[in-house]
């Protein structure tokens, strides 16, 4: 059961900047089109469907690269039809997009996703005379193995050890039976730990590269409900981009977009990314290197390789699954081969696409709806309990540990550490030897200050001393308090940030993924807490 909710602005780990989104304040209005509320789907599809209205090839293309992409993977009915309907112009997407994390990765991964899919349903029941199809974008060009090579269970680290250059959907999964080995042993013998086991298999060991092993474990997940996985390093799918690749080598054209934008960017918010002057990169079977012009020839960086404008134009039509947009140029190239309504990401995912607005007006394409992925803290049964008997609310877990064990010794010490009381008597018997000051002069005044002050101050110290005392009373207490916070916020982190959904999983089975899936509703713009 889904336990309560609370405002994401209430929460430290979210930015001013996505505080302030989600209040639509008047200062961000012109940095998004439309705010992420069921009606404003309308107007939504309306734009996309009068800019898609002849794009045929353009579906039927999309349509049959997927086809092609879901060739090898089993028990795909549901996934297949909505591959199908997307040659309808009546269809629409949402999309969502994320790393190949080994194994998924953190547990938003599946947040994201779900988030992505319950829209669908949502929107399915407003706009009945639509289709809408949710995809997950696998960032297979991304060329940073480090931030993919491994994922957390419990308090160990499991690890591909490996050499990784290029982008890592084209990664071999060589290497990856022996992480297996390693994964089985700390596993143990918990309900489903065989499903889990089965499942990195079936992804890693049955696959030949990280993406069709991705999409596998994805697949295996989600298949049920039709989600379309796809990976945009495709030769066809770029040939659909080339336009747009065409105008950012010869006019920088995000470049320009995004600076202008960047000029009246408010102060009081971080930029989260500052575009290049050319924001895609050269990408073979080996590398994935900036592309850098300098008086009108194009070089790759740190490789050598120069073209003059002719011949890297020649190149971008004969060979365009060469040519691999950045995180400036990604958001555009997804809008450009997806009839897509909406954006679902991740704090920092929503704050670089609020710089790209202007990108996309320059360009005629439009702009989706940008919607914060659903968070969660899931919480077992076992843990309520232990936060009860400590006379703990959830909610009191967010906060620094310092405040936490200052509000638990006030809430359960048998003495009362809050001096309020007396400061006041005290101030009250100042108040006479402030009338007399005012009969003489400043410097008996300035003197009942300085011994009113100097008193409170005392006052103050002795309160300190006294929580401290009874802190120490209450040791035990205090330590189990914490000890349950770093349960739940692993690494001082939020714990969908940080733990693996294997954890859980092994102990829940699919009706794990069920109950995340009840409960997290994309349009409330909540933080939920989940009983497990």
């Amino acid at each position: 059961m889904s336990l309560n909710h609370k405002p994401y602005q209430s929460i430290k780990h979210f930015s001013a900047l996505l505080s302030d989104y989600l209040d639509e304040k008047e200062l961000l209005k012109s940095l998004y089109h439309r705010f992420p509320k069921i009606e404003n789907f309308n107007d939504q599809i309306l734009e996309k469907q009068s800019e898609w209205s002849n794009s045929q090839e353009k579906r039927e293309l999309l349509s049959d690269v997927l086809l092609d992409q879901y060739a090898f993977i089993e028990d795909k009915q549901e996934s297949i039809q909505n591959i199908t309907l997307l040659r309808d112009q009546a269809t629409y997407t949402v999309t969502t997009g994320h790393q190949l994390n080994l194994f998924t990765g953190p547990l938003y991964f599946l947040y994201k996703i779900i988030s992505t899919i319950n829209l669908c349903q949502q929107l399915q029941q407003e706009y009945p005379a639509f289709h809408f199809v949710p995809v997950y974008w696998m960032a297979t060009e991304d060329h940073d193995f480090e931030e993919i090579q491994y994922f957390n269970y419990s308090d160990k680290k499991v690890v591909y050890n490996r050499e990784a250059t290029g982008g890592v959907g084209r990664l071999s999964t060589d290497g990856l039976e022996d992480v297996l080995a390693v994964f089985k042993d700390l596993l143990g013998k918990h309900d489903h730990a065989l499903e889990v086991l089965s499942l990195f298999k079936k992804g890693y060991v049955e696959h030949k590269n990280l993406a069709d092993a991705t999409r596998a474990i994805a697949h295996e997940l989600f298949k049920k409900e039709g989600l379309v996985i796809i990976d945009a390093d495709n030769e066809r799918l770029k040939s659909l981009a080339i336009p747009y690749f065409k105008e950012e080598l010869v006019s920088k054209a995000s470049f320009n977009a995004v600076s202008k934008t960047l000029e009246t960017w408010p102060d009081q918010y971080k930029v989260q990314v500052n575009p290049r002057e050319i924001n895609l990169f050269y990408l073979t079977g080996d590398y994935r290197k900036r592309i850098i012009e300098k008086d009108g020839t194009y070089h790759i960086d740190e490789i050598g390789i120069s073209f003059t404008q002719d011949e890297i134009l020649k190149e971008l039509e004969t060979y365009p699954e060469r040519f691999s947009p950045n995180v400036i140029m990604r958001p555009l190239y997804q809008e450009v081969i997806l009839p897509n309504l909406c954006y679902i990401g991740g704090g920092g995912e929503i704050a670089y696409w609020l710089e790209l607005k202007g990108y996309f007006d320059s360009l005629q394409v439009t702009f989706p709806i940008l919607l914060l992925r659903n968070s969660a803290l899931l919480i077992t049964n076992k843990q309520l309990d232990k936060l009860e008997k400590m006379s703990l609310e959830v909610w009191d877990l967010f906060e620094e540990d310092h405040t936490i064990t200052n509000q638990l010794t006030h809430k359960i010490s048998a003495i009362e550490i809050d001096f309020s009381e007396q400061k006041q008597h005290l101030k009250q018997q100042f108040v006479a030897l402030h009338q007399l000051a005012t009969q003489t002069d400043p410097s008996f005044e300035n003197a009942v200050k300085a011994q009113e002050h100097k008193q409170i101050k005392g006052l103050e110290h002795l309160e300190n001393r006294l929580l401290k005392a009874q802190k120490r009373q209450l040791q035990d207490h205090l330590e189990r308090a914490l000890q349950l916070k770093k349960e739940l916020f692993p690494n001082g982190s939020l714990q969908e940030r940080h733990t693996n959904f294997s954890v859980l999983y092994q102990e829940y089975g699919p009706e794990f993924i069920h109950n995340l899936k009840e409960h997290l509703d994309p349009l409330d713009l909540r933080f939920t807490l989940i009983q497990l």
